[in-house]
């Protein structure tokens, strides 16, 4: 199954799998006619996952190709003042390649599509294996679902670029989706994954591996439970190293030599949501808000370092609720550890009505970054920002040790 692309990854991901969620850049009636025409769908839904049929990796196995050397055209949307490509764009382009992955081992040969609705529960991690995207090379996707629970699937995607006669490898990539009834109002049952051989063995066997590791990780969210004793020591550290001598006071502090507060370390933007960005929900893309998120990060960790950086690692994104079409996106990057060349970025995405004055939270970002040069340390004042020191710490220790 090849798919050749010629426009945008997700237009024509979504014409591919149902006709009716070629919502791109239509009217809001004809929105609701299509979601009236999946209405029909739920009484296609298994009421166990034993009453689906087991699928295979081949099953959902796409390859998919982005054409950017053979169609000049097409470079426009991806390029870089630099001359590079848009890494936010790479983003759009996993999630709705996860999406159409999970459509394939979901596939219905009876009703010829999918009667799921599938949506991004988490980005687990994408890892960085070469640092430069040529713009004027193919690129090309491949990817298929490697673990699935009841309702869930994580899908694993390459990129590769075709560079002096081959294609070599750019990153690899983790996703999470969940599957949700085609009104997207509860959980669905997903079909079961069936290894063939040692190697998906293997590979169903580190999918349960991630899931462990992430309710571990959730386990020990500093938002839950108090800093092992070694952090402890760390933030103790940081705060005797601010200490004004002179004074021999806790309230007074002094910034060490190369170091800049965290409070100084921020950079915000806001995103009105409008239509063009939504998917068949009425909601907005998943991976639109990964590219501004992105976008804002890189813009964060380059005034921060100096110099323009490049990614080593995206990991632990959590899409928490959904953005609703005409809300007020609001952004806030924070540059959160630093060590050497490494910068650890966070960005948190909320929305906010104005009607109301309520805050939501919907997204966390975490991204590192490494720059050509050594960067200043950073430095928390309040419990809070040391709080967000050692968060950045397990994400960049995770990122070293993967």
């Amino acid at each position: 199954f090849i798919i050749i692309i010629t426009i945008t990854v997700n237009i024509i991901t979504i014409a591919i799998i149902d006709s009716s969620l070629m919502l791109v850049n239509v009217v809001h009636s004809d929105h609701q006619q299509a979601m009236a025409e999946r209405v029909s769908l739920s009484s296609m839904l298994a009421k166990s996952q034993n009453d689906l049929p087991a699928k295979t990796m081949k099953d959902s196995y796409l390859e998919v190709h982005l054409p950017l050397g053979s169609e000049p055209q097409l470079r426009e949307k991806y390029l870089t003042f630099h001359n590079t490509v848009r890494f936010g764009r790479i983003l759009e382009d996993l999630d709705s390649l996860a999406v159409l992955i999970s459509y394939s081992h979901t596939y219905n040969p009876e009703l010829k599509r999918s009667p799921l609705s599938i949506v991004t529960a988490l980005v687990d991690k994408i890892d960085m294996r070469h640092h430069v995207i040529y713009p004027d090379c193919d690129i090309k996707f491949t990817g298929h679902v490697t673990w699935v629970g009841n309702t869930s699937i994580e899908a694993k995607m390459h990129m590769s670029q075709f560079r002096e006669g081959a294609y070599a490898p750019v990153l690899d990539a983790t996703f999470v989706m969940v599957a949700r009834d085609p009104e997207n109002k509860r959980a669905a049952f997903v079909n079961p994954l069936n290894p063939q051989g040692a190697e998906e063995e293997k590979l169903l066997q580190e999918g349960e591996a991630n899931k462990s590791r992430r309710m571990g990780m959730s386990r020990a969210s500093l938002l839950k439970v108090a800093p092992t004793a070694e952090e402890r020591k760390i933030v103790h550290s940081l705060f005797l190293n601010t200490l004004d001598t002179q004074t021999v006071s806790f309230r007074s502090r002094i910034l060490p030599p190369n170091s800049v507060w965290m409070q100084d370390a921020k950079l915000k933007g806001l995103e009105i949501c409008h239509p063009q960005e939504r998917n068949i929900f009425n909601r907005i893309f998943g991976g639109f808000l990964m590219r501004k998120a992105y976008e804002l990060g890189w813009a964060n960790a380059c005034s921060f370092g100096g110099c323009r950086p490049t990614l080593l690692a995206v990991d632990d994104i959590l899409f928490q609720k959904p953005v609703e079409i005409g809300s007020l996106l609001l952004l806030s990057s924070q540059v959160c550890y630093t060590e050497g060349k490494n910068i650890q970025v966070r960005v948190h995405s909320e929305v906010f009505d104005p009607l109301t004055r309520q805050h939501n939270t919907t997204n966390v970002f975490h991204f590192t970054f490494v720059s050509d040069r050594d960067v200043p340390n950073i430095i928390p004042e309040t419990y809070g920002e040391s709080m967000l020191y050692l968060d950045g710490k397990r994400h960049f220790n995770q990122t070293v040790e993967h």
